[in-house]
């Protein structure tokens, strides 16, 4: 039988640490990512950093979902769940008007399968003076609501999706969330 050197032994310890670093990083830590839960508790009386300046106080009992969230400088959206109902902000560089924003909003859902803007829109303003206009869509077996506004070369859109049960019991604390969206600039 063959006796390893030293230096064989050091090569194949090292080469037997990187396998073993490698099982762990492809293995261990998907594992442990899914294990994490995806919605956090968030708190509803101090406004939630979505992105680019942006901010909102969250509803009442919402959690926010880190996979769907993504704050950042230019751009952010954040993913809030209260009970089973989707709140959607987000928020991007946008040259152009409001009544441009809400029309790409529009054409964005009604180019979802099966999803109907209904109704008119209507203007909204936030608490802190940012206008932008709202409106109600459809989906199979959900109902929805849209909100678009414009500051600063941004555009914040906002979209809330769920049963029409559970929209009901929901949408009033979702409205009073709405206007607390705030934007400063970012310097």
């Amino acid at each position: 039988m063959r006796r390893f050197t030293r230096h064989e032994l050091a090569n194949l310890l090292g080469a037997l640490a990187v396998v073993a670093t490698l099982a762990v990083l492809a293995f261990g830590l998907p594992a442990l990512d899914r294990a994490m839960p995806a919605e956090r508790a968030v708190r509803d009386d101090r406004p939630y950093a979505v992105g680019a300046g942006v901010t909102v106080v969250p509803p009442p009992g919402a959690t926010v979902d880190v996979t769907g969230t993504r704050p950042g400088d230019d751009h952010g959206t954040a993913l809030f769940r209260i009970g089973p109902v989707r709140y959607a902000i987000s928020v991007q560089p946008f040259d152009g008007t409001l009544t441009a924003a809400a029309t790409r909003l529009r054409a964005r859902i009604t180019g979802t399968p099966g999803y109907q803007v209904t109704g008119t829109q209507l203007a909204i303003a936030t608490a802190s003076g940012i206008s932008g206009l709202q409106g109600g869509y459809t989906a199979p077996g959900r109902g929805g609501r849209y909100a678009v506004f414009v500051a600063d070369g941004r555009t914040i859109e906002v979209t809330v999706s769920g049963t029409e049960l559970d929209l009901g019991l929901r949408l009033p604390m979702i409205d009073t969330s709405t206007r607390t969206l705030s934007y400063q600039a970012v310097s």
